[in-house]
């Protein structure tokens, strides 16, 4: 089976130029140093060694933007993208400002959350048209109270994209719903789709492990997704949020050390950046985004998502790791 432990060629990687470096379970020697306080201690930031950029490989961080969500709308913020062309141009933002992903979600005429392969299509297409090939579409198939997982598998079969966001809790909600979700897994690794795997709690890191375990989801990457909290009012994460998911991981000692699956997370509210930074300090990749927050680390309502990219490639580069472009992230993810 694979596990989350990186191979020994990823430890000499993140030991030359991540130090120092969480891999689930695997902690390299040296704390952290904490940068002068800035006043709010949650949005500490953690100095390693500048990085070569030149020499580093597949070793840059993967960051990724959530730029609208299935639920928020023009009332939450007026910059969320919410058509094709809004979603074109704030990949072009976000791609200047150092993400190599875009997560999408694309929306009805009515303004509602949408699974519908045309609609991918076009939004696909307005990316490309407007960045190439500098960023991954990953597009989701988030249930959003409106599809069942039949419907959810069927528009990424019909889509075949690049890249896909699932959650084991709406795709594989029990036993019975097993054989259908582990047919349409092997179809997508047979596709070369790259499958992210959405995790909101340390059960569900022990879930998924069970889940690979038994052959359900098959042998591969998964760029597993730690999400920080909950989509509910006034939610607001904290780094410490990220500690349990590796806990489990670690608890588990996730299989074979000859294989290693890159981890990614995500986090709600001000503190956004604070768990950005926190993650890359432990080796992981993020995404930010207006999806699941809106604010600066001070509070301050952010103007778009590319200011909430750059905040994040700040962190993330503070922390000692540099930011991987969208073709070294497809070879990461051997897409």
């Amino acid at each position: 089976m694979t596990s989350l432990i990186p191979s020994s060629r990823s430890l000499e990687l993140w030991s030359r130029f991540c130090s120092p470096v969480f891999h689930f379970g695997l902690r390299a020697a040296a704390p952290p140093t904490p940068r002068a306080d800035t006043g709010d201690a949650m949005e500490k930031t953690y100095q390693s060694p500048r990085i070569d950029r030149s020499n580093i490989g597949l070793a840059g961080i993967i960051l990724a933007n959530a730029p609208n969500g299935a639920s928020r709308t023009k009332t939450d913020h007026p910059a969320l993208p919410m058509t094709a062309e809004e979603i074109a141009r704030t990949a072009a933002a976000i791609a200047e400002a150092g993400a190599a992903m875009i997560h999408v979600h694309v929306r009805d005429a009515q303004g509602r959350h949408l699974l519908d392969a045309e609609a991918y299509r076009d939004v696909t297409a307005a990316i490309r048209a407007a960045v190439g090939d500098r960023l991954i579409v990953q597009v989701t198939t988030e249930a959003g109270g409106r599809y069942q997982p039949p419907e959810q598998m069927r528009v990424i079969r019909e889509l075949r994209p690049e890249a896909v966001s699932l959650a084991i809790r709406e795709l594989i909600a029990d036993e019975a719903a097993e054989p259908a979700a582990a047919d349409f897994l092997a179809w997508a690794r047979r596709e070369r789709v790259m499958t992210q795997i959405i995790l909101y709690d340390a059960d569900e890191v022990r879930r998924y492990h069970g889940l690979k375990a038994r052959g359900v989801i098959p042998s591969g990457n998964d760029f597993p997704l730690f999400v920080l909290g909950r989509y509910s009012a006034g939610q607001t994460s904290a780094p410490a949020d990220l500690d349990p998911f590796l806990a489990a991981a670690t608890e588990l000692g996730l299989g074979d050390p000859s294989f290693a699956d890159p981890w990614s997370m995500c986090a709600f509210g001000r503190h956004e950046n604070a768990c950005a930074a926190y993650a890359a300090a432990k080796g992981g990749h993020v995404r930010v985004g207006f999806e699941n927050n809106l604010w600066l680390p001070d509070g301050t309502v952010a103007p778009d998502n590319a200011a909430l990219v750059r905040l994040a490639a700040g962190a993330v580069t503070g922390a000692g790791r540099a930011l991987a472009t969208a073709d070294q992230a497809r070879a990461l993810m051997a897409i």
